[in-house]
């Protein structure tokens, strides 16, 4: 069995999780980007990756989640703070590290259970929209500091300080 792409897709996912965890320690979440401040931003993203990478039809929500909490178009009377974001992130990469290493390549290619899509198409997809976020979550941060929070590439290596942004 075939495990070249499912390999490609593990390490994208890995600096996927390197450069969101980079983005949240280093973003100002009570900075309001489009009517909604960011720690809601950072949770619309990780929801949608913890609801789509996987299985949509299969899926439970995390014990605090609320209704519309993930949504960037209502506000919401609860705020989640970076530690909270931060937890749920790590449960998430666990999640989808645990995931994609139970994958081969021709798994790519199967509808989940309950799916219109197959499991390449839904990560393709989640990978996309995760970035879209933190592009913009990053740039709030270079609005506001004037500082480029750093991330990492193919080569696992950013250049960066230990503080999170190139300097």
């Amino acid at each position: 069995m075939s495990q070249e792409l499912v390999k490609a897709i593990q390490r994208q996912t890995e600096v996927l999780f390197v450069n969101a965890d980079i983005m949240l320690r280093t973003c100002d979440p009570d900075f309001v980007l489009c009517g909604m401040p960011i720690w809601k931003h950072v949770y619309h993203m990780l929801h949608s990756c913890d609801r789509w990478f996987i299985n949509p039809a299969h899926y439970a929500e995390p014990d605090f989640h609320e209704p519309d909490l993930n949504s960037l178009d209502v506000k919401s009377e609860r705020t989640l703070s970076r530690e909270e974001l931060l937890e749920y992130l790590c449960s998430i990469r666990d999640k989808v590290t645990q995931y994609v290493q139970s994958l081969t390549d021709d798994m790519l290619y199967d509808v989940p259970p309950g799916c219109k899509s197959n499991r390449l198409m839904l990560i393709l997809s989640q990978l996309r929209h995760f970035y879209a976020h933190l592009g913009n979550i990053n740039a709030t941060t270079i609005l506001q500091t004037g500082r480029w929070p750093r991330v990492i590439g193919e080569s696992g290596r950013s250049g960066a300080s230990t503080h999170g942004f190139y300097e």
